[in-house]
This record gives C-alpha cells, structure tokens and sequence, in this order.
C-alpha cells in the first residue's frame, strides 16, 4: 500500500471540499481550487478528513493513489495558507521592481524583460534583488517562478543570474592555462 496515498488530509476549519463525479473543489478563505482526478481513485470525506482509496493494486492505480492524495492536499494547504516562490537576482546592474501588475528587470541585455502578473499569482519585489512569488496552486506558483528564472538563469563561471532562494550553483573554474606556457 502507498504510504503517501494512504494519509488522511485533515480538513482545517473554513475549508468546504465537494466532489462531484471526479472532479474536486475545495473553497477556502484565499481561493477555490478546482481539479479532476482519475476515475479510478475513490475520494471521499469522512467527518473533517478526506480519504483517498484505490480499487486494485495494479500498476497505475499504484501511481495514481499517491498522487491524487498529494494534490489534494496542496489544494488544502492552498486556500488556507498559500504558496511561495522566493528568487534572488546576483549580477551588476541586474534589479527587478514592480510597476504596476508588471515585473519589470533590468539583467544585462540591452532592454527591459517586462513579465505581466497571471491570475492567480502575485508578485512582490522586496528589494531591488528579490523577486517573491505567491499563490494558492502550486503548480501555478512553480511554473511561473520557472518562467522568471528562464529569463537569465544562473551561470556557472560568475554566478550570475536568477536564482531560487538557497540554491546552489556549481561555479566553474574557467580557463586556468591562459599564459602559463611560452
């Protein structure tokens, strides 16, 4: 048995979750989230927990059970407390603000990359190197913070970059010959 898929999803006070058919909404104080599951996984909500079943053990309801439990739950922990992204910008000259419902930074190219707020998703700019990015789904959250991040990703001889917070980038050495033989 999956020990992910088997775990209760405890319901937190303020969160009203109804199932119609497979599909899945889930209401509370900062958002709805809506999401279709598989057919073949049995949820129900039992008093202020939700269980997530299989009928069999085959292949791919194995797969399946886990990771309906698992979005099911981001969906709780995301109209109750949200999710966030934070990026940090490494670079001279490189900043990031806020203009509006844009994300406007300057990274070393001869323009502006200006990146527009979804629905969704907020952007907060802290400082003049620190991109935040919240939300209630995660995977909304996550791919945006991606698309940031695709903008001028790290590189490995200087650094820099965006960059998640607290991720490592492996520097490179560079060329360690130039001049040394004659």
């Amino acid at each position: 048995m999956s020990r992910i898929g088997r775990k209760p999803i405890n319901i937190p006070a303020g969160v009203n979750i109804s199932i119609d058919g497979n599909v899945i909404t889930v209401k509370g104080p900062k958002a709805t989230l809506t999401q279709a599951f598989h057919p073949n996984m049995n949820v129900a909500v039992e008093g202020s927990e939700i269980l997530v079943t299989r009928p069999n053990d085959e292949k791919q309801n194995r797969s399946l059970h886990g990771l309906t439990r698992t979005l099911i739950a981001n969906m709780v922990v995301g109209v109750t407390e949200g999710f966030k992204k934070e990026l940090d910008v490494n670079g001279v000259g490189y900043r990031v603000q806020k203009q509006g419902k844009n994300l406007v930074m300057n990274l070393g190219y001869s323009h502006q990359v200006i990146v527009p707020e979804i629905d969704g998703i907020t952007i907060e700019c802290p400082s003049a190197n620190k991109i935040v990015i919240l939300g209630s789904d995660k995977q909304k959250v996550g791919q945006f913070a991606a698309e940031v991040r695709e903008k001028r990703p790290p590189e490995p001889y200087k650094g820099k970059g965006i960059r998640y917070a607290g991720e490592f980038v492996r520097h490179k050495e560079g060329k360690a010959g130039k001049g040394a033989k004659k």
